[in-house]
């Protein structure tokens, strides 16, 4: 027989996880609702054109949730509607995002609101979100009361912190003063709040102390700020092939991702075209190498490099068991070289 891989245990979580949401996303489907669910399948890959595991994302933060579980010592399976809550959280503030952004394209296919419009998008997103809080209260069996009032808190925050996040992402776009500190203000609601959430999440039900919950809460922080670096990298460098979205976008929007801020901040040849506005397709090439030969590259490289580390030093300060420890530790340097 042969061992059992980490590779195993993750595949084996991720299916758990897939059956676990099914399951929670079913509810929606009933007489006269068949459509309503298909939307929610749509947008979680599970049906329609170009469905499967591209369309249906990493589910990243549900495993890391689970992970984090088992490193703090309890049993992976009992945190599966957790792991659920916090992926159908996620997926609601996608459709959402995606709504807000006006962008026509998630992983490669259509998003809801341009298949089935605004209304039935919004209402998609509503009940994703509404799904998610009855996942996280079928714990009710599995952890004591004063843990799932913890657990319920904690989703309910990441919530506003989320939408804070949104706020000033999009209120970001009619301002040009934006300094780094109020870009990492936006990354910590936007991003790093759910996958904190996750991290602590999975510590708690795993039976972790208060004190190591905190060692997990910052290690998810930094981790979620690492991970929003880099996509702003890949916003700009990275291949569309890869990534589903167009590394023309950010700058054609005017979208002030962590380098275009950077290269604000300097002043030079890239700033002044910049505030000029109305950027072409046919300019974005030449802006991203004129961005890049200024030092916004590296920058970006740096500083996720850098969250990365900070994130790993508090998650070892927890004492992480094995195998779970060298899973996560995997995942979270991937990061560095995360290419989609």
């Amino acid at each position: 027989m042969q061992p059992i891989t980490p590779q195993d245990i993750n595949q084996s979580m991720l299916s758990a996880i897939e059956n676990e949401m099914q399951h929670f996303v079913a509810q929606a489907d009933n007489q006269g609702l068949q459509q309503f669910y298909e939307m929610m399948a749509y947008h979680l890959g599970w049906q329609g054109e170009g469905s499967g595991p591209e369309a249906r994302g990493k589910r990243f933060r549900p495993l890391l949730l689970l992970l984090c579980c088992t490193a703090a010592g309890g049993e992976w399976e009992k945190a599966l509607p957790a792991a659920a809550a916090v992926e159908l959280l996620h997926n609601f503030s996608l459709i959402h995002d995606d709504i807000e952004d006006n962008s026509p394209l998630r992983r490669g296919r259509l998003t809801v609101w341009k298949k089935w419009g605004i209304p039935q998008a919004i209402n998609t997103g509503d009940a994703m979100l509404t799904l998610a809080h009855l996942a996280m209260l079928r714990l009710d069996d599995s952890v004591t009361c004063d843990v799932l009032t913890d657990l319920v808190r904690i989703l309910q925050e990441t919530c506003l912190k989320l939408t804070q996040g949104q706020y000033l992402d999009i209120s970001f776009e009619n301002r040009q003063d934006i300094t780094l500190q109020e870009y990492w203000q936006m990354v910590e609601g936007k991003t790093a709040a759910l996958i904190s959430a996750c991290a602590t999440i999975g510590a708690l039900i795993g039976g972790a102390q208060p004190a190591v919950c905190l060692h997990y809460k910052d290690f998810g922080y930094f981790l979620g700020l690492a991970f929003q670096a880099q996509d702003d990298l890949l916003g700009i460098w990275g291949d569309a092939a890869l990534t589903g979205k167009s590394n023309e976008s950010d700058l054609i929007s005017g979208k002030k991702t962590l380098p275009v801020l950077y290269g604000l901040s300097l002043g030079e040849k890239f700033a002044a075209r910049w505030k000029m506005g109305n950027i072409e397709a046919c300019e974005v090439p030449q802006l991203s190498a004129l961005l890049e030969s200024e030092g916004g590259l590296d920058f970006t490289q740096q500083e996720t490099f850098r969250l990365t580390h900070l994130a790993l030093d508090n998650f070892y300060l927890a004492e992480p068991q094995q195998p779970a420890k060298d899973q996560i530790t995997e995942i979270a340097s991937k990061f560095l070289k995360r290419t989609k």
